[in-house]
């Protein structure tokens, strides 16, 4: 079994790289020569404002998720989801640079505005220097070089599939998880991505000829939407954990959820901050809406909690506070953070809501309430995006873009542009979740066999134990 993972992996490396080699050297080929660096065009501001960015984006998974994720499993589980944190940042990185961020960020195939072509595959023509042409978002300040633009969006490519591990924790074979985080992103991330943050994708704010232009600064449709549903078809086609619902299966280690939910939020400022790609007034916005939205959440969750259920958590406002920042992600850019309390207030109420009436019901074992709080949370936001998005801190272009943005200044469009967007993605994570996790079964199966799971992903899958008493 572990060859066939491995001559899967092969695989699919092998045809992505040798169709990449292709395109990349036949767009060698017919591009004109490229001009001499131009260093007057930086803005060492910018570069060094998105450099941190990406670093903090980074932090967000390791350690950050790692210890949020790692203190709500069983003990004996904690080392599984640390490696699965960790080898998404190598797995993953090296994806994006072969072809992910051309399929991301290339010109349109068709020019159909659905996926990009292998114009930047392996990196080609990703130099650290600006080549005085190219721009990479006409509405944004293309102040930083394509390097410092990849590397950044390389970090969102890194968190989305760690996202999508909460669904399915300990349960699912690593071998498995590796071969569905590599597929996911080609099918599903990518094509997402290029609809809504490319110059040409269908939904994307950034494209002129845009029917549906859907506002996502930071990725609530691109990274919460599609990481959201696509665990909850996770947890629904591998089924329930081993005991669920007959047995108590607590968080082993709250200290550690405590100290990963502070880091997420320490690194969202990076993550939502840094999407305006400059250190300009859009990121300041974006920094004080995101706090803001944080705080809210918190509070909303952690009081629910006192009047349901008569006290309030460490884990309740630690989910709330992540659920404010999920909500407030792709209005962090157009709202301003007196929006962004309203977010996070509606963020922790609902997904509080999600993660314990509406889960209870249904009874799906969507272990670390992945859904719950990113697929709610990320819908919620994008929604709710088209009605607080405001000419206040999107400003009008004379001649340009002069309608208002919102349904609080008159522009019902915009929701209906989010809602087409989301469902969209929506519909695009289950159809590629579904399929992908049908390829992984047969090749590799899902699960690991009952003695293992009894066992701990810890020992079984990796052969190590997370503590160890003397």
């Amino acid at each position: 079994m572990k060859s066939k993972f491995w001559a899967a992996l092969a695989v699919c490396f092998f045809a992505s790289a040798t169709a990449g080699q292709l395109f990349a050297e036949e767009a060698a080929v017919a591009a004109a020569p490229a001009q001499a660096p131009q260093p007057n065009q930086f803005n060492s501001g910018d570069i060094a404002w998105m450099l941190t960015s990406s670093a903090l984006v980074l932090m967000m998974t390791a350690p950050g998720l790692a210890l949020f994720y790692g203190g709500l499993v069983r003990k004996k589980n904690i080392l599984g989801v640390m490696m699965q944190c960790i080898t998404l940042m190598g797995v993953m990185s090296v994806i994006w640079a072969l072809y992910g961020y051309s399929l991301c960020f290339g010109d349109s195939v068709g020019g159909m505005g659905l996926i990009g072509d292998f114009k930047y595959a392996f990196l080609n023509g990703v130099s650290p220097y600006w080549d005085g042409q190219q721009s990479i978002h006409p509405a944004l300040n293309a102040s930083i070089p394509r390097s410092v633009h990849m590397i950044f969006q390389m970090m969102f490519f890194i968190i989305t599939p760690a996202l999508i591990c909460g669904a399915f924790a300990e349960r699912m074979k690593f071998s498995s998880m590796l071969l569905f985080s590599v597929l996911w992103g080609t099918f599903v991330y990518c094509p997402v991505a290029h609809w809504v943050w490319s110059d040409n994708g269908w939904c994307s704010e950034f494209n002129p000829k845009a029917v549906y232009k859907a506002y996502d600064f930071a990725g609530g449709t691109v990274v919460h939407i599609t990481s959201g549903i696509s665990a909850l078809v996770c947890a629904l086609l591998l089924g329930k954990r081993l005991g669920y619902g007959q047995e108590p299966m607590p968080p082993h280690n709250l200290t550690y959820t405590y100290i990963g939910a502070t880091m997420l939020w320490f690194g969202w400022f990076g993550f939502n901050g840094g999407s305006a790609g400059a250190a300009d007034l859009r990121a300041a916005n974006a920094f004080v809406t995101t706090h803001m939205a944080a705080a809210a959440g918190t509070i909303a969750w952690a009081f629910l909690e006192w009047v349901v259920r008569g006290k309030p958590s460490i884990l309740g406002a630690c989910s709330g506070a992540v659920a404010g920042l999920v909500c407030v992600t792709p209005a962090s850019g157009s709202a301003t953070p007196m929006s962004g309390i309203i977010l996070g207030l509606c963020a922790g109420a609902v997904c509080f809501y999600a993660c314990t009436t509406i889960k209870n019901k249904f009874g799906y074992d969507d272990s670390l309430d992945a859904f719950g709080v990113h697929g709610v949370g990320g819908t919620l936001g994008a929604l709710l995006t088209g009605v607080f998005a405001t000419r206040a801190v999107i400003p009008a272009v004379p001649g340009v873009v002069t309608e208002p943005c919102g349904l609080l200044e008159g522009n019902a469009n915009q929701v209906v542009a989010q809602a087409v967007g989301a469902g969209a993605a929506m519909l695009l994570a289950i159809v590629g979740t579904v399929i992908i996790l049908k390829i992984v079964d047969a090749v590799l199966g899902l699960r690991v066999n009952q003695a293992g799971e009894l066992q701990g992903l810890d020992i079984n899958q990796h052969g190590e134990e997370g503590y160890i008493f003397y």
